[in-house]
């Protein structure tokens, strides 16, 4: 039997840069949802406030709901508690620049304006008839989790809508 090569769902896509957004692939990373760790168990404290995320360096952790989180790391060590490896699940996009929250807003049903979603929060929403993590990272710039298999529908989205921003 061949060798099946493995590829990225948006292999070879060039990046977005339309008026005052940008929309990138975000660079390969281990995911994990992890379920009764401890608050230190992945060399961070993890969040206690919900909706909110924590990184360090290269980690992050993400509270998606009582006692879970989303772990994402270039590599993942184990750890106390259930861990559910979801890295070949999904992968990430970045929206960023000044009008990154009202391009999203053009699928995303959430208030993205500061004082609603501040830096640091993050959720499970949708994008159009995609589930997403949507997280802000900064002022300007958002990190998404989206499923492989909608990722060409959520980045060809993302660019249309970028694109009919004004």
């Amino acid at each position: 039997m061949a060798e099946l090569a493995r590829r990225g769902p948006l292999e070879g896509v060039a990046p977005v840069a339309h008026a005052n957004t940008t929309i990138t692939v975000g660079p390969p990373m281990a995911r994990a949802i992890v379920r009764g760790a401890d608050r230190h168990a992945f060399g961070i404290h993890l969040p206690a406030v919900p909706c909110r995320a924590v990184s360090q360096g290269d980690r992050a952790a993400l509270w998606l709901g009582p006692d879970e989180w989303l772990m994402l790391a270039p590599q993942l060590e184990e750890m106390a508690g259930t861990i559910i490896d979801v890295g070949h699940r999904q992968i990430a996009l970045i929206v960023e620049g000044p009008r990154a929250a009202t391009v999203l807003n053009g699928a995303c049903p959430l208030d993205l304006h500061p004082s609603a979603f501040p830096v640091g929060m993050c959720t499970r929403t949708v994008f159009a008839k995609s589930e997403i993590v949507l997280w802000r990272t900064g002022e300007q710039r958002f990190h998404l989790e989206v499923a492989r298999s909608f990722a060409g529908y959520v980045y060809g989205l993302l660019r249309e809508i970028a694109t009919d921003t004004p």
